[in-house]
């Protein structure tokens, strides 16, 4: 297959469902969860014939193949989810981020080689970290998404909310995921700190990357412990996930952008 097919359709089927989901109003009909199916698969095929490239040098995770990753787990995430919660509200916002996304490795296709990908101890703590990223962006759509219905229930316009779960049904959810998202990227920042020149070959560099990641564990566990013991919710809990996610951001992506793209490293 031709190497612009390669991004250029699953983004095609991602778009034209993130357009008829927007556009259709009957969210009782499960059409949209079956539909994703085939982009979702061409994205993954995609994406490992990036990551995968035959070279001795390792895994290519530059900045667009980590974030079609993450992505691409965003939307897998999801699916497996709406077969137990009511995620429909997120349909559309997912999959418009991931017609963008799957392109992004054309976009941005500076080569960046993981050199210890062989070793199995690496290959868990990337995956738990690819998950810990992915249920944080969930979390965040989630957050975005319940402060609009808050706002739109206060400037009086509810029509726009009918096919919206409650809010208190969301925040359960949103803590849910904050909660899985926290446990994995404690083993990812842990087992980074304690492993860290077994996993990179190198000891662990304080940077503004580890303190990113490390305030944005702070941030999520006073998250935690506030809703455990004091009952947080509302507008705390969304300023609060999204502060915590946009740290997380800038500690990898960030990073990423800046050192290859800008720096050209």
């Amino acid at each position: 297959m031709p190497s612009f097919l390669i991004y250029l359709l699953p983004a095609l089927l991602y778009a034209l469902i993130a357009v008829l989901q927007f556009c259709v109003r009957e969210y009782e009909k499960n059409w949209t969860r079956y539909a994703i199916v085939p982009a979702f698969l061409l994205h993954g095929y995609a994406l490992y014939s990036n990551l995968f490239i035959e070279t001795s040098e390792g895994l290519n995770f530059g900045l667009g193949n980590s974030i079609s990753a993450i992505v691409w787990l965003i939307v897998g995430i999801h699916w497996i989810g709406s077969f137990f919660h009511n995620l429909r509200a997120l349909q559309t916002p997912i999959a418009a981020m991931a017609a963008i996304c799957v392109l992004l490795p054309g976009i941005f296709p500076s080569p960046h080689f993981l050199a210890n990908a062989n070793m199995f101890a690496f290959k868990i703590h990337l995956m738990i970290g690819l998950l810990a990223y992915s249920l944080f962006s969930i979390a965040a759509l989630q957050a975005l998404l319940m402060d609009f219905i808050e706002k739109r229930l206060h400037s009086g316009m509810p029509t726009l909310l009918k096919n919206m779960p409650p809010l208190l049904t969301m925040e359960t959810l949103l803590f849910r995921v904050i909660g899985a998202g926290f446990v994995l990227l404690t083993l990812t920042l842990f087992s980074g700190v304690f492993y860290s020149e077994e996993l990179f070959g190198k000891p662990l560099e304080l940077n503004h990357k580890t303190v990113f990641a490390f305030v944005s564990w702070a941030i999520f566990a006073v998250l935690l412990g506030g809703r455990h013991f004091y009952g947080w919710r509302g507008r705390i809990a969304v300023r609060s996930t999204m502060t915590g996610f946009i740290l997380l951001l800038l500690a990898y992506i960030g990073s990423k952008f800046v050192l290859e793209v800008i720096l050209k490293r």
